[in-house]
């Protein structure tokens, strides 16, 4: 049974191997290790981990300990993570198995010694820190230890290289789609725990987020509310009442117009196999659908891939050789102006556009897509290197975006700052040199540049006003 399980497993296109482990002959349960699949349904490392227990007519565990360790995290992350637990807890208990909380002890290897599984299996993650997590739990752990991509359509081990951009991706990921964008069969476990159920802590998210010793300089965003349940609803509200424009509002930031899935996406509250499947079989017109899904699906997956397989991801050293080259040729160009890290983070440049967008983003742990761009862009311009930039971008995404430590949001950094995905784009410009360049005159004649400062400027009045203190505070610290 031991081999032969771990065959059948491993058949699973999404699964790999973490070590060369036998199955425990005298284990006592399979261990589901959740990490970034945050959810109850639509979550293919939690339906291989029930298919194992049922093999080995066994309990399924699902163990689940936010790491307070987790790099560059805040408080902010934390507070909207924590809404989720309850409603993960009783999705997964539904399905017959039992959930261990436990943010006091968030060992894994102690909890295997308290109940000896036959085998644990974990969800992916492709950043550097998680990956190491697992790494070394495989080292350390006497069973298999076998990781499934949930993070993904198409599951990322079929991508072994770096892609160069989405065009080359694009027909790779089209080509599966169809075995790959199903359904979730939502499986149940059969054999129920026997004796007494391992110790879990009461879900009381004040106690937890009193108990983390996380930076708390970023407050956590008033009225974002994180968990399974929360995200059904948001994606229920875009697909009945934006999704039909989608195709026409999504690039205006004047305008609620995108689907503002990207906070349950990051947290696994939602999946993205799950999401565009409910888009597919939506009613709104097929143009905004295809365009929704290219965005989903090959936009997303793209940057997955050049998280997991560019070590630098999070560095300017992980742009193309072209763009670095000519960003060096442009090295020590005259800045027409520079800012201090305290007008940078607070939002107190001369440009109306870019103070909007990090005044939103400070605010309310987001920004527009098309704004995050231009925003990126400008750090450039205004920062004495290329690594400065890069390395100040990193810093500003990472503590206050809800979805910052997120492969999509260091993509598009490099993407802005390095030319990662993207071409030389001429003519040869001071500072940028063939790095794609972005003006305000250009990109605020693209929407309602007026509509959308006075967006951000009614979230202060509606009490931003103590984030942008906070944010002053902490662009002082870090000056």
């Amino acid at each position: 049974m031991s081999h032969t399980l771990l065959t059948e497993l491993l058949k699973n296109p999404r699964a790999q191997a973490r070590n060369q482990h036998p199955v425990a002959p005298d284990g006592t349960c399979v261990i589901y290790w959740m990490q970034r699949a945050q959810r109850p349904m639509d979550n293919p490392a939690l339906d291989a981990a029930v298919h194992a227990a049922n093999r080995l007519g066994q309990p399924l565990c699902v163990f689940f300990s936010p790491r307070a360790g987790y790099p560059n995290a805040n408080l902010r992350p934390y507070a909207f993570l924590a809404d989720g637990v309850a409603d993960i807890i009783a999705g997964i208990e539904k399905k017959g198995a039992v959930v261990v909380y436990r943010p006091s002890e968030p060992s894994l290897l102690r909890f295997c010694a308290e109940v000896r599984p036959s085998l644990v299996i974990v969800d992916e993650n492709p950043l550097r820190e998680p990956q190491r997590w697992r790494e070394k739990a495989a080292r350390a752990l006497s069973v298999p230890l076998l990781s499934v991509d949930a993070d993904a359509v198409v599951p990322m081990r079929l991508f072994p290289k770096l892609e160069y951009a989405a065009r080359t991706i694009r027909p790779k990921i089209e080509r599966q789609l169809d075995e790959f964008l199903v359904p979730s069969v939502e499986p149940r476990v059969h054999t129920a725990w026997r004796g007494p159920v391992p110790r879990s802590d009461d879900v009381n998210k004040a106690a937890f987020l009193a108990g983390l010793k996380v930076d708390r300089s970023v407050l956590p965003v008033a009225g974002a509310r994180g968990g399974f349940v929360e995200g059904l609803r948001a994606l229920t509200e875009f697909i009945e009442t934006r999704l039909e424009n989608y195709d026409e509002a999504r690039n205006k930031p004047d305008v609620v117009g995108t689907s503002q899935l990207s906070w349950f996406l990051h947290f696994g509250h939602l999946g993205p196999r799950g999401i565009a499947n409910a888009v597919r079989a939506s009613k709104a017109n097929q143009q905004a659908k295809a365009v929704f899904l290219e965005e989903l699906i090959v936009r997303r997956e793209v940057a997955l891939n050049f998280a997991l397989r560019e070590p630098n991801y999070d560095r300017l050293e992980g742009c193309p050789d072209w763009a670095r080259k000519t960003l060096d040729e442009q090295r020590n160009t005259r800045r027409p102006v520079t800012y201090s890290r305290l007008e940078l983070e607070t939002g107190r440049t001369g440009d109306p556009l870019w103070n909007a967008g990090q005044r939103e983003m400070v605010m309310s742990g987001r920004m527009h897509g098309y704004v995050r761009m231009y925003w990126a862009k400008k750090i450039l311009e205004w920062t004495r290197s290329p690594e400065d930039a890069f390395a100040l971008a990193v810093d500003l995404n990472d503590a206050y975006f809800l979805d910052g430590r997120d492969p999509n949001g260091y993509t598009g950094i490099a993407w802005a700052i390095g030319g990662r995905h993207d071409r030389p784009w001429a003519p040869l410009r001071p500072i940028f040199g063939m790095v794609r360049y972005m003006s305000l005159a250009s990109t605020g004649k693209k929407f309602n540049l007026k509509g959308y400062v006075a967006r951000v400027n009614l979230l202060e009045s509606q009490g931003g006003a103590e984030h942008l203190e906070r944010a002053a505070a902490r662009g002082r610290a870090t000056s």
